[in-house]
């Protein structure tokens, strides 16, 4: 069932996830040890991230270097299909630009087709961790509104290659990221919400935000989009702090503010276990807040810490 189907039809809030696929040499259990503790909650659907190429320098025998392309979280599309299967749950895989040409994405959208997976998060993706800028594959795309394009073809029937302009027509439900405090490479914010209704305006069919711990920033980039005629649903992306080195690193890697007082409560904590502890009461408030304000979902990045989210959602619902 397509995303915005699960919102139309649903009578208060709903739950959704977001896991990581796992390292390369770990088994589908680590998905479900990962999952179980949170299944009881009624997910609406599941979210699997996608992961492109990573290039290192491996040392040869007569002491030179050789550039090796390695994939460290492979298995998306597998992934997907196996938590449908396992769990009866819709999955979303996210698709990315970079690192993957134009053939590839047709490639992976049509195995999602045959697998009866109907969603998808279509991203631009972030640069390899060894390079300052993003630069498409080569036959790929350099922004997400032409991969969004390339789906909205395939729901037409059209393929990339020329001659192949009426084939089987697939039937995906769109999603895209939203940045409440402006995607870090954009300039402002009114720029940023351009270029959000361009994805909009091409076929997308919902938002879902970067995470963000205050959430009238999350309450005024709503009210800007929709005076910018965004009016598909904006669903609110959670995650709770959970040790104290968070305060540093979740701004220099997702480029979000953490509220002073949020920042004050951790620094007073005594050890990782305490700085959890706040972490959920804050993931806590922030739910029920938005909860009141009406959100269409509450989407929560599990990023290894499922235990903290199943503590807060016991207080939540």
């Amino acid at each position: 069932m397509h995303v915005t189907e699960h919102i139309r039809k649903a009578q208060k809030t709903l739950i959704s996830f977001e896991i990581l696929p796992p390292l390369k040499g770990k088994s589908i259990e680590s998905i479900y040890q990962h999952l179980d503790p949170l299944m009881e909650f009624n997910p609406a659907y599941i979210n699997v991230t996608y992961h492109r190429s990573e290039f290192m320098f491996k040392k040869k025998p007569d002491g030179s270097f050789e550039k090796v392309e390695i994939r460290k979280r492979p298995g998306t599309v597998g992934i997907c299909a196996a938590i449908m299967n396992h769990y009866k749950v819709d999955a979303v895989p996210h698709l990315i630009c970079g690192g993957f040409t134009k053939e590839e994405t047709e490639n992976a959208l049509i195995d999602l087709n045959f697998l009866g997976i109907d969603n998808v998060l279509l991203l631009r993706g972030d640069p390899p961790k060894n390079e300052a800028y993003f630069e498409p594959e080569p036959g790929g795309h350099r922004y997400a509104v032409e991969l969004i394009e390339q789906v909205v073809n395939m729901n037409h029937g059209i393929y990339l290659e020329e001659d192949l302009i009426d084939g089987v027509k697939t039937n995906f439900c769109i999603g895209v990221a939203g940045y409440p405090e402006k995607h870090y490479e954009a300039p402002n914010l009114e720029t940023d919400l351009y270029y959000l209704k361009q994805k909009i305006d091409k076929g997308a069919h919902y938002v879902v935000t970067q995470m963000f711990f205050d959430n009238q920033k999350y309450y005024d980039f709503v009210k800007r989009c929709r005076e910018k005629g965004i009016d598909v649903p904006i669903i609110p992306g959670l995650k709770p702090i959970t040790s104290r080195k968070q305060l540093s690193m979740l701004p220099r890697v997702f480029h979000v503010d953490i509220p002073a007082e949020l920042c004050t409560e951790i620094m007073k904590c005594k050890n990782d276990k305490e700085v959890e502890e706040v972490g959920k009461e804050w993931l806590v408030y922030q739910s029920r807040e938005l909860i009141k304000f009406g959100v269409p979902v509450l989407h929560y990045y599990t990023l290894g810490k499922p235990e903290v989210i199943k503590k807060a959602l016991a207080e939540i619902l």
